[in-house]
């Protein structure tokens, strides 16, 4: 690290120094981090996760299968209020055939999101964990906030990681964002998926109105405690139907930093290249593997319905089968050194 510091950067090198030798560091030095212009944090986010995880990518298999929710978060383009989105509703039956295609083709992981859809009580999504997992993969649910009971059955009958992003963890910011729901819920549902043993995913996004710096330090040092085992950062990509429709759009920077000190502080764990990077900046799944991501999701679900699974607007590949998505991810990844895992990719592999 020293050949690439000078006066200017030497309390950034020293700070990046302790952050890569002991993985903590104190509020103010996130922050000082995240107020950097990210050169040098990309670099350590990169080396630690060369020294952590290697140079392999785990490719998850996703699939959509409801775009229906009873939530009105006022960044999201799913909200029970937009009257203006096709709504739809996978069987089960396509259910397993998306996620047949992606087995075939290799993938160890299949990740199962939808809104807070509750026609898909806890049976019914009980039987899709059982038939999936009669392939040999792993499973991973993102299905929003549920009972500790349903996710116990989840967990008993094979589903094996949970992600539920927290977004915000400023508690006011996260009132005003997200009506009739409740802060103090969804920290529970995190504190319960870890102890029922799930691989806990979480994550944030970066760019909403009246979110400071000092904010997503508090976001990282969160996921530091709850010691989650993924952790997915996103860029706000203001939806035309939501009432953030006029938001800051210049998100993508901010969000590599906070995933890059991630990376750092929590060496150890996966975190996605998220599709929202590439929607708004060219290569940006790539410019997030070279900057401490190790996992990419490519979707599964058939471009009919890929359309309509609009959290944000213009979502990259929407129009794109499943197979030309996996073989344009391979090609990217190849084309940096990195290599596609043939594993399951749990944080801590046996």
């Amino acid at each position: 690290m020293n050949e690439s510091c000078n006066d200017k950067h030497f309390s950034l090198c020293n700070i990046l120094q302790k952050a890569e030798q002991e993985h903590k560091l104190s509020k103010n030095e996130i922050v000082e981090l995240l107020k950097s212009d990210g050169g040098l944090l990309y670099k350590s986010a990169d080396r630690t996760r060369k020294q952590y995880k290697d140079d392999f990518v785990h490719l998850r298999g996703l699939i959509e299968f409801s775009n229906i929710c009873r939530c009105n978060c006022f960044y999201c383009g799913l909200r029970a209020e937009n009257s203006l989105i096709d709504r739809y509703r996978l069987t089960e039956n396509e259910i397993l055939d998306c996620a047949n295609i992606a087995i075939d083709a290799g993938y160890k992981t299949i990740v199962l999101q939808s809104g807070e859809d509750m026609f898909w009580d806890s049976n019914k999504i009980c039987s899709l964990i059982k038939k999936i997992k009669q392939k040999d993969v792993a499973i991973t649910l993102s299905i929003g906030e549920r009972s500790y009971e349903e996710y116990k059955k989840f967990k008993d009958i094979g589903a094996d990681r949970f992600l539920l992003r927290i977004e915000t963890t400023d508690k006011n910011l996260y009132k005003q964002l997200h009506p009739n729901m409740s802060f103090e819920n969804r920290v529970q549902c995190l504190w319960n998926l870890k102890k029922l043993g799930y691989e806990t995913g979480t994550g944030c996004l970066v760019g909403l109105p009246n979110q400071t710096i000092e904010s997503l330090a508090n976001d990282i040092l969160f996921f530091k405690e709850l010691d989650a085992d993924m952790v997915g950062i996103g860029p706000l990509i203001p939806h035309p139907n939501t009432p953030l429709k006029d938001a800051n759009k210049d998100n993508f920077d901010m969000a590599l930093k906070v995933m890059a000190t991630v990376r750092i502080l929590m060496p150890d764990i996966n975190i996605p290249a998220t599709t929202a990077m590439e929607s708004i900046r060219e290569n940006g799944r790539i410019i997030a593997l070279n900057s401490g991501a190790n996992v990419v999701m490519p979707n599964f679900t058939e471009s009919e319905y890929r359309k309509k699974y609009e959290i944000y607007p213009n979502k990259i590949c929407i129009n794109d089968s499943p197979k030309k998505c996996m073989n344009c991810i391979k090609l990217k990844i190849e084309s940096i050194g990195r290599k596609i895992s043939e594993t399951k990719g749990y944080r801590k592999e046996s």
